[in-house]
């Protein structure tokens, strides 16, 4: 674990004191000086100097980030935040009168254009779209339509209500998303989270004559979680 010298590091790059870091963080600068020695910070401090810094925890522990080249470093840090949805990730939406966000309808006909689209404001546009005023109004949400039986019981022509999915890394284990990738377009699958060991998602069909495949998170463009269907 590199926790201790990954603060000094961050700390030192970002050209701050000890005090000016303990100060922002809360915390004594003598208990920053351990901390950057051998003493490990309680998890709520480990979180707030996560944020601080803009890293995730993960990075903040298992990293040597002192041995990386600033190339390396830099490209490291992008990475992660732009899995965390913190860096530049274009989501087109659409809003009503009073400027609150409509819910658009992606049919199996739209589907088709979703990919080379889905980042475009007039093709967003020109989808249908309606309000469901019971979904968490903090939330983005996109209907999709299924297409084929790879998701059975889920049947064909069935539309899916899912929430906008930013962070990439809370992507649970055998829950249900809709994926939009470079190779396959929109494909409504199980996912199973391989991107902090492998950089990749593996992405399973109910239906057994399906077989699991793997999605390389570089040709990843939007996550959708699934969370109910319309018949």
């Amino acid at each position: 674990m590199h926790l201790n010298a990954n603060i000094k590091f961050l700390r030192k790059q970002k050209g701050l004191t000890q005090e000016t870091l303990a100060n922002a963080l809360g915390i004594s600068r003598s208990k920053l000086a351990g901390y950057e020695l051998n003493i490990n910070p309680p998890l709520e401090t480990i979180l707030e100097m996560a944020d601080y810094f803009g890293v995730s925890v993960d990075i903040l522990l298992r990293k040597d980030l002192g041995v990386l080249s600033e190339y390396k470093l830099r490209q490291l840090l992008e990475t992660d935040q732009f899995l965390r949805g913190r860096n530049l990730r274009i989501l087109s939406t659409t809003v009503d009168a009073e400027g609150k966000e409509l819910i658009e309808v992606v049919s199996q006909k739209a589907k088709a254009s979703y990919l080379a689209g889905f980042s475009d404001p007039d093709f967003i546009e020109e989808l249908p779209r309606f309000s469901l005023p019971f979904l968490p109004q903090d939330k983005k949400h996109r209907v999709f339509q299924v297409d084929g039986d790879s998701m059975l019981p889920t049947p064909e022509g069935a539309w899916l209500v899912c929430e906008y999915v930013d962070d990439w890394f809370s992507i649970k284990d055998g829950e249900k998303y809709v994926v939009v990738t470079e190779q396959d377009g929109v494909t409504f699958k199980i996912a199973y989270n391989q991107i902090r060991e492998k950089e990749r998602l593996l992405l399973c069909s109910s239906n057994p004559i399906y077989k699991p495949f793997y999605v390389n998170i570089s040709d990843v463009r939007e996550v959708w979680r699934y969370r109910l269907m319309m018949v």
